[in-house]
């Protein structure tokens, strides 16, 4: 057991050691956070702890995969790998154990944003879509069910959002689909409704880790408490300084609040950080520092002293982009590898000036955080093919691909189809398979009945294909549907093309690995794939500050480093949690980090002239006037309670005086609350 423990430090050690009770390891930035969490996990299971009691929650696949291997490389014969895997992950284990409770069946499709976003539009929505979306996000997030949102919608814009909620659940109720938010909101209703199998499911997982603690929603803490309902031993790792997700609903006070929601909690501080110098050390503490809402700690530096930090500024974004891609092909000239590179920006529109350089200059370079692999049309087609494949009843993925490539089935000839199918009490392909071609024909023409019977044999081929060889799966499906042959002749054609077989590479490299799994579990795994499952390769990275966030890079370039870009400032601007933002930025860097500036730049259709970002001073890199402001700690779209009103959502923030002046809504109400009469909840 020891030995497991010997390249820890003490503080690493004590957190591993620390089998029972509540247990928050505060790390910081490049503290060993993964190495002390996967020892702790490696060491449990060498007590004699069964792993089937441990669960160890992540944030991506990545890091979940990670943690993994390193864990059971410690250990010499483990029994059984321990459930590691990501909130969602979890969730959807759960849901086709469990799903049967709410009357729904366990073969359901997860749909991704893009989805959720046709099916909104299908209902012809007088509003913005990405608006629907984020308030039905916000809703299923509140664990707010439709009928509460219409009884509590005044205003008219709520009014018919909280209507399209309505129908939005119910398509997915009929098309037996759940969303991401559903993965959680779903099991969570579950194991809230039946005492009994909460219970059993704690008793299940006696062991509970949570990485990336600060990143937590408030339904996730909610699931976690449920998940810790008949004992406390949870491990929570996490750093309330690097809590940079309020816009999309994490909770730093889940971190803040750790050892008051749970009695006699154990805080051990890693400070002692392995991955940057002591200078690019010092800014990060010295920026953190003016922040009030914090556990605090100080980053202890065990690398050498390291070469100062350039702060480089810059009349416009063109000269930046331009001077910072020549450095960049100095260092890649002088053996660095592009790999260890990176350019973050605060802002993405940032990004526009950097590409173009990097085109002009002959730099590879990856965006990260750009489209998404698995938004892409043509492969959205592939993996819709793939769904309908592994549950021939998925008429939403069906809907998309029946007319791709170009087979004469139009919205008229499949709204027919679907009538009559529904009529027979059936899906469409079953429909169409027991139909006599005669029968078809008279219902969408003799035409459409042949392509259409065609069609389903092909589907049918290609079910018994995965069922017998999932490796040539592939083969089969191109042969039969074509889709490289339809993209090929786009203008677009060649990239195209490159995608899908990059897909194709990715679903063979799978099986390769899993020889064992389904379809449908290959499906279920992509459906819960992040942005950072992709970064790799030889290319310098070019991404935000938000999607760098657990990386690391021996030569790092900060732009737009200005007021009004980073921070971001005006109304619902939470300066905390941009200087958050700031710390993570700096401590992604491990040798050498410049941050610019520019005099102007062109954003939004006309040239802005800027001033340094307080950023600059606060970390000690330049002189200027330091900045004192209260911290707002509310922005736009924030649950509050008030003593008398009880719960609204923060509509917009301004100044007042020495105060902030909170615009909420209360059920439909609007009332301008000063932000000390309220809290966050």
């Amino acid at each position: 057991m020891d030995t497991i423990l010997d390249q820890l430090n003490p503080q690493q050690k004590e957190a591993a050691r620390t089998v029972d009770g509540p247990l928050l390891i505060l790390a910081g930035a490049g503290s060993g956070k993964t190495k002390t969490i996967t020892t702790r996990l490696a060491y449990l299971i060498s007590l004699g702890i069964d792993p089937a009691s441990i669960l160890t929650l992540t944030f991506t696949n990545k890091a979940a995969k990670e943690m993994r291997e390193r864990a059971l490389s410690m250990l010499d014969n483990p029994l059984y790998p321990p459930l590691l895997c990501t909130f969602h992950k979890f969730g959807l284990l759960f849901l086709k154990l469990h799903i049967d409770r709410l009357g729904r069946n366990n073969n359901f499709i997860i749909i991704d944003t893009d989805d959720k976003k046709r099916i909104l539009k299908s209902f012809k929505p007088d509003l913005p879509l990405a608006l629907i979306a984020s308030e039905i996000s916000k809703y299923k997030n509140s664990l707010i069910e439709p009928a509460q949102a219409i009884t509590d919608a005044r205003l008219p814009n709520f009014k018919k959002i909280s209507r399209i909620y309505e129908k939005y659940q119910n398509y997915l109720y009929e098309n037996n689909l759940v969303d991401f938010d559903d993965l959680l909101a779903l099991t969570y209703k579950i194991l809230d409704q039946d005492e009994e199998l909460c219970r059993q499911t704690s008793q299940k997982y006696r062991y509970i880790m949570i990485d990336e603690f600060q990143d937590t929603n408030e339904l996730q803490n909610l699931l976690v408490r449920k998940l810790c309902s008949t004992h406390d031993n949870i491990c929570v790792v996490g750093d309330d300084d690097q809590s940079i997700y309020g816009w999309r609903g994490a909770n730093v006070k889940n971190i803040l609040e750790f050892p008051k929601t749970f009695a006699n909690t154990k805080v051990i501080k890693l400070e002692k950080n392995y991955r940057s110098t002591k200078k690019i050390l010092e800014a990060a503490n010295e920026l953190i520092s003016h922040n009030r809402n914090r556990l605090g700690k100080r980053l202890e530096a065990t690398m050498e002293e390291g070469k100062a930090i350039t702060v480089s500024g810059f009349n416009d974004e063109q000269e930046e982009a331009m001077q910072i891609g020549r450095r960049i092909q100095k260092l890649i000239d002088s053996g660095v590898s592009p790999s260890q590179i990176a350019v973050l920006f605060r802002i993405n529109a940032l990004s526009r000036s950097v590409e173009e350089a990097f085109n002009r200059l002959g730099i590879h370079f990856k965006l990260v955080g750009a489209i998404r692999f698995y938004e892409r049309a043509e492969v959205k087609d592939v993996i819709s093919y793939f769904r309908i494949v592994a549950n021939p009843g998925d008429e939403f993925s069906l809907k998309r691909v029946i007319n791709r490539p170009k087979r004469g089935i139009g919205k008229v000839t499949y709204e027919k189809l679907s009538q009559a199918a529904h009529q027979k009490g059936t899906s469409i392909l079953d429909f169409i398979a027991r139909s006599e071609e005669s029968e078809l024909a008279a219902l969408v023409g003799k035409k459409n009945a042949k392509t259409l019977l065609a069609f389903a044999s092909d589907l049918e081929y290609l079910r018994s294909s995965a069922q017998e060889a999932l490796y040539h799966f592939v083969d089969a499906f191109e042969d039969r549907i074509g889709l490289k042959k339809y993209y090929h002749t786009m203008p677009d054609g060649m990239e195209r093309v490159a995608n899908i077989d990059e897909f194709y590479g990715l679903f063979r490299d799978y099986v390769k690995q899993n020889p064992e799994n389904s379809l449908e579990e290959f499906l279920a795994e992509i459906s819960l794939q992040s942005d950072q499952d992709q970064i790799g390769g030889e290319a310098v990275n070019i991404m935000s500050v938000h999607a760098s966030k657990g990386l690391e890079f021996e030569h790092l370039f900060v732009i737009g480093m200005e007021e009004g870009f980073f921070p971001l400032t005006g109304d619902g601007c939470d300066i905390e949690e941009e200087r958050r933002l700031g710390y993570v930025a700096i401590t992604r860097a491990k040798k050498e980090l410049t941050l610019s500036y520019v005099k102007n730049r062109f954003y939004k259709g006309r040239r802005t002239y800027l001033e340094k970002s307080r950023f600059l001073n606060e970390a000690g890199l330049c002189k200027g006037s330091v900045r004192i402001e209260k911290s707002v700690g509310f922005k736009k779209g924030d649950l509050v309670k008030h003593k008398i009103f009880g719960i609204g959502r923060v509509m917009g923030v301004s100044r007042a005086g020495k105060e902030y002046k909170l615009t909420i809504n209360f059920g439909g109400q609007q009332r301008d609350i000063l932000s000390s009469f309220v809290e966050k909840i």
